[in-house]
């Protein structure tokens, strides 16, 4: 995935250096880790075009079909290793960039808000509400910056919302915004409090559970979504129904979309849900800043059907992957012996689905594919073609049987890059 963005952004600029891919680092490029991961993936994407189109092949494997996709596989899988290396360096660098944007973004807000109640306060001149709210939006700056400095190596005030696999979560996403509308909520009632005391008794009512209900059971059950997300994944992990790849780094559209990068219903309709509630109770404590945002029943049951949902596409993700069929490939043309049993050296093509997880599909986590072979762990070759990979494919992949393997019934099982292995399929090897 990070391999076809970065192509398709070298391929609108006209990037396309030729070359050999070994040695180009991205964190030594003058022009910085961006540039250079950019340069390194122009030059894989040159190289697996140039074997796609059968050039660059040395004369002296031209006789060996087999030996030629072999070492095909290896430079390319050796050219996605230094993709993935200059893309380690791209991602430390924007771990530190990232933080002092965030800080730059919280306290432009701030300042936002300064700007907005001076210009409401001509004519109805200044109040307490608005000092409340100063006071209370730069403590949260302050807080958010604290945070930013002590997490800036894992992306600042967004290290606490990134998951284990480095995506940014949905659900603590929600979650912490909830909870902060609502902290906020209080810091400006006590400053209003300690600023005018004399009214004691309004900004106490303010905070009577029976005005706050609704405020307080969306955001338990934010919270409450976040933890539960957390142990389905895990527990769905750890029992091989689900598989998760790590991420390059985390992106605002993990919000949206799955491990794939594909849009999630059940994401967006919680971000969208939650989105209006939140401005419509950021909206309520504007306009009633003495008391907690009364969020209405109503606007809660709603965003308690969108936890439902959102849990439920939780449950539901993803899959074990599995193996349907393993046939013998089809030799190359013009062979005799197009109909026969499998030997070793032959090529095998298994068929199934989930063989290539979502967030796999560049090419350093394809060449970590292997199929167990009675006791022989072969790993997948790489087979370019125009754009991509024939092979690997999420329900396709060939490899050859090697001369290790022991004639007679063995159990095939292919091993994904996330770690999670498929069911055993029996085949038989012949002499």
């Amino acid at each position: 995935m990070a391999v076809e963005q970065a192509e398709n952004a070298t391929t609108a600029e006209g990037q396309h250096p030729h070359g050999h891919p070994h040695g180009h680092k991205g964190c030594e490029c003058p022009q910085g880790a961006r540039e250079g991961h950019r340069r390194a993936v122009a030059t894989f994407v040159a190289l697996r075009e140039r074997f796609a189109a059968g050039e660059g092949l040395p004369k002296a494997l031209a006789h060996s079909a087999g030996a030629s996709r072999q070492w095909v596989s290896d430079e390319l899988a050796h050219a996605a290793r230094s993709v993935a290396d200059s893309g380690r360096a791209e991602t430390s660098a924007w771990r530190h960039r990232v933080w002092l944007r965030t800080v730059f973004v919280v306290w432009g807000a701030a300042g936002a808000l300064l700007i907005g109640q001076l210009a409401t306060a001509i004519g109805a001149g200044w109040s307490v509400a608005r000092t409340a709210g100063l006071t209370a939006a730069v403590a949260t700056a302050a807080l958010l910056t604290l945070t930013a400095r002590l997490h800036r190596a894992d992306g600042g005030p967004l290290a606490p919302l990134v998951g284990e696999d480095n995506r940014l979560s949905t659900s603590r996403t929600v979650a912490a915004a909830w909870l902060l509308i609502a902290v906020f909520a209080v810091l400006v009632l006590g400053v209003e409090l300690a600023v005018a005391p004399g009214d004691r008794q309004r900004l106490t009512d303010g905070l009577a559970l029976d005005h706050t209900a609704g405020l307080l059971t969306v955001a338990a059950l934010t919270c409450v979504a976040a933890v539960l997300a957390r142990l389905v994944v895990a527990a769905r992990v750890r029992a091989q129904r689900l598989q998760k790849v790590r991420a390059v780094r985390p992106r605002a559209a993990d919000l949206l979309t799955d491990d794939a990068g594909r849009g999630s219903f059940a994401d967006v309709q919680y971000i969208v849900v939650h989105t209006v509630a939140l401005a419509f109770t950021a909206v309520r404590l504007a306009r009633e800043p003495w008391r907690l945002p009364d969020v209405p029943w109503g606007l809660a049951l709603l965003a308690a059907v969108s936890v439902v949902m959102y849990l439920t596409g939780k449950y539901a993700e993803g899959g074990r992957p599995t193996v349907l069929s393993v046939v013998r490939a089809l030799p190359e043309e013009g062979a005799i012996d197009r109909d026969a049993p499998i030997r070793t050296g032959d090529d095998i093509e298994i068929r199934g689905s989930g063989f290539v997880p979502p967030g796999a599909q560049d090419p350093d986590r394809l060449a970590k594919l292997v199929v167990r072979i009675g006791a022989v762990h072969v790993h997948v070759p790489l087979v370019p073609v125009a754009g991509g990979f024939s092979s690997p494919t999420d329900t396709a992949l060939t490899v050859p049987v090697p001369v290790d393997v022991e004639p007679g019934r063995v159990d095939v099982q292919v091993v994904t890059a996330s770690g999670a292995e498929t069911n055993r399929y029996p085949i038989d090897v012949m002499d």
